[in-house]
């Protein structure tokens, strides 16, 4: 496995594989990798045969007063996680590599961004499109891989890809959660051991709204209010949104009908910490 920093240097190495005839796979991260992610690079090995990690922390993607400086970086354990788990080249750049001096071309969707996390992080998904329609033209992937626990970004990418043609699939793989529940994040590491054991409320909430669900309950009100008890209930837990949409408009709904994404952001203490679960009625 290599890891190589510049543009030039990926499309050199992908221009090699696609030579031979090989498929690849790209897997956007931020890094500081774990089990979540490794989860996606298992399925991109198995789906392609070479495959792309990216590991950069993208600048744009961060309002002031967001964790930019802050957000946890080990290239040595990314480097060992990605080698391990079969990917063939690691894509390490710099930020002044992704936007030289003078960049001023950004990728602003007009739908979907607006709500959820976008109504807090107004700017967040204008970075998040750009960097990873960037990713999408220096890698050319067959394949790209994301995380349904950022279930608005999923469907944000999927969107883009459609509107903008790109020639590729987007796979989208389940939520890896820790053994009591709570959902894999690289800014779990934020947390002491007193918000570790309060951010369980997030996976608590989420079980209950979704065995509402299961047990025949379309009320969106009710299950909402349930769930924010829940978090309520917990004095380190503070509510930035816990909504019910519809997964390919991202408008709220009243009845859980067609593809129902139940998704929340809380704050546990300082760090904010995101969950959901989907259903299809």
């Amino acid at each position: 496995m290599n890891i190589v920093s510049t543009i030039k240097e990926v499309r050199d190495a992908v221009a090699a594989w696609r030579k031979e005839g090989l498929t690849v796979g790209l897997v956007p991260t931020m890094g500081f990798l774990h089990e979540g992610h490794q989860s996606l690079i298992q399925k991109a090995v198995e789906e392609n045969d070479r495959v792309v990690v990216s590991v950069f922390v993208n600048p744009t993607q961060f309002g002031p007063n967001e964790d930019f400086e802050a957000y946890p970086r080990d290239l040595d354990k990314d480097a060992a996680l990605c080698e391990s788990t079969g990917a063939h080249l690691i894509f390490h750049p710099e930020p002044e590599e992704m936007y030289p001096d003078g960049f001023c071309s950004y990728i602003n969707m007009t739908e979907l961004t607006g709500a959820l996390c976008g109504k807090t992080r107004p700017i967040h998904f204008k970075g998040v499109c750009t960097v990873v329609g960037k990713l999408f033209n220096i890698v050319t992937p067959d394949k790209a891989y994301f995380g349904e626990k950022d279930a608005q970004q999923l469907a944000v990418i999927r969107r883009m890809v459609k509107d903008l043609n790109f020639g590729l699939t987007i796979v989208g793989c389940p939520i890896i959660r820790e053994e009591d529940g709570l959902a894999k994040s690289s800014r779990n590491t934020y947390l002491n051991a007193d918000e570790r054991k309060a951010a369980l409320v997030l996976s608590k909430a989420i079980f209950h709204g979704k065995e509402m669900v299961e047990n025949g309950e379309k009320c969106a009100d009710k299950i909402l209010n349930e769930m924010k008890a829940i978090i309520n209930a917990e004095p380190l837990a503070r509510i930035d949104y816990v909504e019910m949409v519809n997964m390919d408009t991202m408008d709220n709904i009243d009845t859980v009908a067609g593809t129902t994404l139940c998704a929340m952001a809380v704050y546990i203490g300082k760090t904010r910490l995101i969950d959901n679960f989907i259903v299809e009625m």
